[in-house]
Order: C-alpha cells, then structure tokens, then sequence
C-alpha cells in the first residue's frame, strides 16, 4: 500500500519552475530518497508533501490526507526535519525534544531518541552553544521524537562527520524495521546506495531515473569502472581509443573510464606506460555505482 501518492506535482517560483510534473508513489515501511544537487527541488518537493507549501499543480496525497486542506490531520502522524529549523537557544536539548514531544499523540520517550541520536551527555547543553553537528543530530532527533508513521527528513547527515552519519544510518534502519516509512533527500550517493530500497534521481526540477539502486545500476552500466589520478598534458583521445572503453570522464583531479572489458583496458594502459606515453597513478577498479548513473544522465558531478 502507497503512504504517498504523487501525481504531476509542479511547483513555480516566479518564472522558476522548482519542481517540474513529477510522479512518484512511496510504499508503507519502504525507505525511499530522493537525490540530487542543491538546487533541485529536493526540498520543496518535501515542503509540499508536509504541507509546508501549496502546489502549483498535480495531486499529492500523504497517508490519505491532502497536505494542502488537512494538514492539521497529516502533521499530526509524521516526523519532519527541515533543512533550517527554528531552535529556542535557551533551552537545553532534553528540552527541545520534549517540547517537540507534546505536538504528537504517542512520542517516542526522550531518553530513548538523546541515546539514538548520540546526544545523551549534551541532555542539559543549551542550543545555542552545540556544534554544528550536534545541532544536526538534534533537529533529527526531533523528527524522529513524534514517532509518525513517516518521517521526512531533508538531507539529515549534512555537516556530520563519516562515523555520526554511519550512526543515524542504523539508526534509520531500526526505525524501518519497526515500520516507520521514510521519505529522506540527500546528495550523497553512498548514502542513497546504502539506506534506500528505491531512489529518485531528480535535476533541474525533474525526476530523470526512478528505481531501486542496483535497477539504475544495471539499466545504465553493463562497464565497470577503472579510476586514476589525473595525469598533467593526457590526452582523454588516447584513453577513449583503449580497449573496451565506452566513455572517459575527469573530474576533481580524478579520470574514471567506463570499461565493458577491464583485463583489456588495463593491459593496455600498463603498455603505454611502458612506452613512456602516460604515467599511471592510484589504479583502482570498482563497480558502477549511483554517482556514476547520475553523471551519465546529467554529464555532470552531484557536486557542480
């Protein structure tokens, strides 16, 4: 059964088109995300579902409401986190969330979310004086606290360090298996991979891929990927030419090329070092991954 139900969504800013006719359907207990640059209507497609904006056109339903007329009723049963939220400085952290706490009809109980979110040493820590990804975890944690049926959460590990964002990770994963549906964004790609059944990729406003991660995977790339340094004067013509390369692309001091046959590009590439034609540095091979599906639609980084 879908919890959310998207129908031709469109949203305008003026003469910018933020989101762009877009159509989706999330299902109860799935962890479903949304990813792509800043920019890309990522977060207004969220403060639409939540009632937080109304849309221009289309139909969008959440748990059977409409954001726009009930969403008295709506926000009762969802957790969100947004972006920039609203803090009281002078309230310590146990105080946010058990502020926060009294919005919902049957909160999950403070101390449990302070020990899920890492924040239980910091409980009597004023807001105004937590680091920036202590405040993150918190605004999280203030999500979660209404145990709502789902929750949305707005690229919830920005500005936390790897093993903060590995935390929440489990902790998102916990709160599935009890059967909390989330509907998250992100740019991060290995975050998409990892945490979500299926992903919308969006750019310029509009959904270009829709799929579980290993689908877009596979509906993209038969290659494999073959990464080195980037070499000062390559010529990306000769990379181009080698065996079994479908496609040469550099970015961030980084040369990736895409190979249906790696045994044969590598031979290749280890002879023309022989021959002094270009210097191969930091070798590696990998899978095609989310990232790599982005590029090939949009023939551009996450990070542009």
């Amino acid at each position: 059964m879908a919890s959310i139900v998207v129908r031709e969504l469109t949203k305008r800013y003026g003469k910018l088109t933020a989101v762009n006719q877009i159509s989706l359907e999330v299902e109860d207990g799935e962890i479903f995300g949304m990813l792509g640059p800043n920019g890309a209507g990522k977060t207004t497609t969220v403060e639409v579902l939540v009632g937080l904006r109304d849309a221009d056109a289309g139909e969008v339903r959440v748990l059977g409401f409409d954001p726009t007329t009930e969403s008295v009723q709506l926000k009762r049963s969802i957790g969100v986190q947004l972006q920039m939220p609203t803090l009281f400085p002078r309230l310590t952290v146990e105080e946010s969330l058990r502020l926060n706490a009294n919005f919902f009809p049957d909160p999950f109980p403070a101390e449990q979310v302070l020990e899920w979110v890492g924040l239980k040493e910091q409980r009597k820590v004023y807001t105004y004086k937590l680091s920036g990804g202590q405040l993150q975890r918190l605004v999280v944690g203030m999500a979660i606290i209404s145990n709502g049926r789902i929750l949305f959460l707005d690229e919830p590990t920005t500005g936390l360090d790897p093993q903060a964002r590995r935390n929440l990770w489990d902790v998102f994963h916990m709160l599935q298996k009890m059967g909390k549906t989330i509907f998250l964004t992100t740019h991060y790609m290995e975050e998409a991979q990892y945490l979500c059944d299926r992903v919308a990729i969006i750019d310029h406003g509009s959904i270009i891929a829709l799929g579980t991660p290993n689908q877009l995977i596979c509906d993209h790339f038969e290659e494999k990927a073959v990464e080195l340094s980037a070499m000062d004067g390559c010529d990306e013509a000769i990379l181009e030419k080698l065996p079994g390369v479908t496609k040469v692309q550099a970015a961030h001091n980084q040369i990736t090329l895409y190979s249906t046959n790696v045994e044969a590009t590598i031979r290749e590439l280890m002879q023309l070092e022989a021959e002094n034609r270009l210097a191969v540095n930091d070798l590696a091979i990998r899978k095609a991954s989310l990232e790599d599906v982005f590029l090939k639609l949009t023939g551009r980084s996450i990070r542009q």
